[in-house]
């Protein structure tokens, strides 16, 4: 999976939120005046690719409203897309509350990854006893911390530090891309070895 550019203020290029192209971005300031014209505090961008426009204010966006997080991993499972969809549509208004989403849905992660799902803690225990890498490790730790504090909250306040969440999407997409994609494409590649090739191999490590 390609790396995401999410929109930024005053940002020559990124991914649009509105046809998820990375591309150049032309930007404006919004004016307003009868007899004069002045400028407003108001700016505006549109995306060289399909024109769409996104208005900001203090350098957030203010429309459309939708958080610009990254989209989920084409090889999400399906049990878990519901939750990282609903937690997209609702980050910019309430990053807590997409954030507690975003826990669930690493919860229902975990049987594809063939534990139980039923303690996120214990999981990751039962995957690094079989060798999970420690990049993947403390990627699901950090969901697992920033998600608990979204519901039991502690010492990360996510409405003060909304992008402690935002890279729980990221975080995500990377355990999917490690633990799903990967070992995935590997699989299919093997597969297009020599039946004889194949045999051989399974030979030697019998």
């Amino acid at each position: 999976m390609s790396k995401y550019y999410p929109p930024e203020d005053q940002a020559k290029q990124f991914h649009c939120i509105h046809c998820g192209v990375f591309a150049k971005q032309k930007w404006s300031v919004l004016c307003f005046g009868y007899r004069s014209v002045d400028a407003s505090p108001i700016t505006f961008c549109q995306c060289e690719h399909c024109n769409g426009l996104t208005y900001w204010h203090a350098s957030r966006m203010i429309i459309p409203a939708d958080a610009p997080v990254a989209p989920p991993h084409p090889d999400m499972p399906a049990s878990v897309i519901e939750e990282y969809q609903e937690a997209r549509s609702i980050f910019a208004r309430s990053p807590r509350a997409a954030v507690a989403l975003l826990r669930l849905a690493i919860q229902k992660l975990m049987p594809d990854l063939g534990e139980k799902g039923e303690n996120i803690n214990a999981d990751i225990k039962a995957l690094v006893a079989k060798g999970l890498p420690v990049q993947v490790q403390q990627a699901f730790d950090f969901c697992r911390v920033v998600g608990n504090n979204a519901v039991h909250p502690g010492e990360i306040n996510l409405n003060d530090t909304p992008e402690m969440g935002q890279h729980l999407f990221n975080m995500i997409n990377f355990i999917v891309e490690d633990r799903i994609t990967r070992p995935k494409q590997i699989a299919e590649l093997y597969a297009k070895l020599p039946e004889p090739a194949r045999a051989a191999v399974e030979k030697r490590d019998a």
